[in-house]
């Protein structure tokens, strides 16, 4: 059962804009929500860039009140920014707190409720921790920290910070010749010296300093006396990978304790414990051999929950619950039942239960399991994705949720009842005007006597009687689910307001359908999953209304790999190709790549290992043996700052297509890494694409 509630309109910019002077720059100017009118009610780039991106809600501490941002992209200025709004918990009385020009980061609620903390550029342009009252007033810089504040966490009696800064990490230049300081040459002796998008000079460290509510004192490295290990994790890692104990005396963070050739390896991150009074650390997860992240402890401090994979190396592996009584030392697996993969966690305010989310049969829900039974709940679902986990102490569990046809809004969930209530409403007036596509649930028999789910996206207004073409939707990861999605560019509800009709299979490799399903993919590149490809389209293309001369495939990173594979194996069921980041070669990408543990994992080993006949395997199926097949117009799409798929891979497959005189095209960004995030760039992105599509797969127009 759901009820909706209209949510207060929010308080006007001209109201606003006396309330938040001084806070802007001079010479920036403010982004705020573009104007939008639809001429024709089709969602198209234009809507999709104007939507507002609502993220990180926080509750306040009784409960009242609600903090989240409210994010907007400029194409003029060619950059996004984000600003900070307040509501009751029911949704009314939503008030935009912030009007700045630079985005408000890592908001949280402070001294009870009566403040607000978040990060913010100081004038030098790094990031401080600034404070403000709960109303936007009274805003003031906390930290004037030279290296920036990359994140930070106030201990539960708020008197300590935890605090993320960078510390340097590479050896340069002119650290060995003093007498070069214009010399730009980087000298490296091991591995991991890049990782996603930069060459590694700095990596981040847990600092810790005294709080007095208004200033910070003299900050302590935590790790300063171990060797130079991350913490948080690159590239992703953020405050999720800390947790302060109830009674502030102990921080609890993750770390993988490897340099070089050893990090590049392995995944075996693991819990540390840090006591503030005497300085010790200690290992709370050795000898368990996989990623132990997102530490979380129960309200009376006696339990810590956190989520552990069981192989080292496997970065896909199942997310397991793990406790660890903090008095006995005992661990328990939770979710030694359960056959799916875990995303997050919260603690249940009485401290008897976990609330988590997870990927199950196509879709991510939020379930409730219990301590005593390990009792697994479903507390809310739907053809939907849930995004976020703030337990009420009232039995109302505030989330974010999104699907194929809409970008994230935040809910409240009655816990008992599973009732649902909309508590935001940032981008309904954008999708009033508009007919959005629809969405077709289908399961598929596959090649080898299962079922899998496939998703089979329609255009707007869509008559089974007239002809559509088609574009299988290839996945990326490999192991990344195809649930009800929202993307800001791979976005299925786009490609078929386009007037294609999309098929996204839940092929396999993916999670939401057991660990067999999703580990089936590793070591079988090229295998099952391909033929999963085809068992979909072939079904979907026997239906009267879908042009089954004029499909199309497209896909990025291991999406990218499928692509340039099915080029060389189609057997003409595609009439266009679009491949973004996508592996070419395997054999270079093995040594290319900075995360060996993932190239060993997948793909099975070195290709030089001649007796290793899952590694022989995987080579030998690598696309780039096959061109001598390709026959299918391609575009080829990169980013030069890509370090995980370097963009020498898409040029390869562009000139192996142009010298085989297969009709291609390239498009590669100098300043974009293995995603395409600046709007100007995204748009032509976009643009790009469906010019291409529409010219192999549209013949009439």
């Amino acid at each position: 059962m759901q009820k909706i509630l209209k949510p207060l309109a929010m308080a006007s910019v001209a109201a606003l804009a006396t309330a938040c002077a001084g806070n802007v720059a001079q010479d920036e100017e403010i982004i705020d929500k573009p104007a939008f009118t639809s001429a024709d009610g089709v969602f198209t780039i234009d809507a999709l860039e104007a939507l507002g991106r609502v993220g990180d809600p926080r509750l306040s501490p009784d409960g009242s009140k609600i903090l989240y941002s409210v994010s907007y992209e400029s194409v003029e200025h060619n950059r996004s920014n984000a600003d900070l709004y307040v509501m009751n918990a029911d949704g009314s009385d939503n008030v935009r707190i912030t009007r700045t020009a630079r985005s408000e980061g890592n908001a949280v609620w402070t001294d009870g409720g009566k403040t607000i903390a978040f990060l913010y550029p100081d004038s030098e342009g790094k990031s401080q921790i600034w404070m403000m009252d709960a109303d936007g007033s009274n805003r003031r810089q906390i930290t004037s920290d030279g290296t920036g504040i990359d994140g930070f966490l106030f201990s539960p009696d708020q008197k300590k910070v935890m605090m993320i800064r960078r510390i340097k990490w590479a050896r340069t230049a002119q650290d060995v010749y003093p007498d070069l300081p214009q010399a730009t040459g980087r000298i490296i002796d091991d591995m991991m010296y890049k990782h996603w998008d930069e060459w590694v000079t700095e990596i981040p460290h847990p600092f810790i300093a005294d709080f007095d509510g208004s200033s910070v004192g003299e900050m302590t490295d935590i790790m300063a006396d171990e060797p130079l290990y991350e913490a948080p994790m690159k590239p992703f890692g953020g405050v999720e990978s800390f947790a302060w104990s109830p009674d502030s005396r102990q921080l609890v963070y993750v770390s993988r304790k490897k340099t070089g050739m050893q990090y590049a390896l392995s995944t075996n991150s693991d819990l540390y414990i840090y006591d503030l009074a005497t300085g010790q650390t200690r290992n709370l997860t050795e000898g368990m051999m996989g990623y132990d992240t997102y530490p979380v402890f129960s309200p009376d401090g006696n339990t810590l929950a956190w989520l552990s994979m069981e192989h080292d190396g496997y970065e896909s592996d199942k997310n397991r619950i793990f406790l660890l009584d903090m008095a006995s030392g005992a661990k328990t697996d939770l979710t030694a039942e359960w056959d799916y993969t875990v995303d997050d966690i919260a603690w249940a305010p009485d401290g008897r239960s976990l609330y988590f989310r997870a990927y199950k049969d196509g879709v991510m829900p939020i379930f409730n399991i219990a301590l005593a039974d390990a009792r697994i709940t479903q507390i809310a679902g739907g053809e939907c994705d849930y995004a976020a986990l703030l337990p009420a102490a009232d039995g109302r569990l505030v989330t974010m949720r999104h699907s194929m046809l809409y970008p994230n809004e935040i809910f409240s969930v009655d816990t008992a009842s599973g009732d649902i209530t909309k508590l935001t409403a940032v981008n309904d007036d954008i999708f009033a005007q508009l007919t959005m596509p629809s969405v077709e649930r289908r399961m598929v028999p596959t090649t080898d006597g299962k079922e899998m789910l496939v998703w089979v996206v329609k255009p707007q207004g869509f008559d089974a009687t007239s002809k559509y073409p088609g574009l299988l939707y290839c996945q990326g990861g490999p192991q990344q689910a195809v649930s009800q999605f929202w993307s800001y560019r791979w976005n299925l509800a786009l490609m078929a307001a386009n007037g294609y009709v999309v098929i996204a299979p839940n092929r396999r490799g993916l999670p939401g359908f057991g660990t067999e399903w999703n580990a089936q993919i590793s070591g079988d590149y090229g295998g099952q999953n391909m033929r999963d490809y085809f068992s979909a389209v072939d079904h979907v293309k026997a239906e009267p209304w879908l042009d089954e001369k004029h499909i199309g495939a497209v896909g990025a990173s291991y999406g990218g790999f499928s692509v340039y594979w099915l080029a060389g194996h189609h057997d003409g069921r595609f009439a266009a190709l679009i491949a973004h980041a996508g592996i070419f070669n395997t054999e270079a990408q093995y040594l290319e790549t900075e995360e060996m543990w993932f190239a060993n994992w997948d793909m099975g080993g070195a290709y030089w290992e001649k007796d290793n006949a899952t590694a022989q395997a995987t080579f030998a199926n690598s696309p780039h043996r096959f061109v001598d097949k390709w026959d299918t117009p391609i575009l080829i799409t990169h980013g030069e700052l890509d370090y995980r798929i370097l963009s020498s891979q898409g040029e390869m497959a562009f000139n192996a297509a142009t010298l085989r005189g297969v009709p291609a095209e390239m498009l590669i960004f100098p300043d974009e890494n293995h995603w395409i995030l600046k709007p100007q760039n995204a748009i032509l992105w976009q643009r790009v694409f469906f010019r291409w599509l529409d010219k192999w797969l549209k013949p009439n127009t």
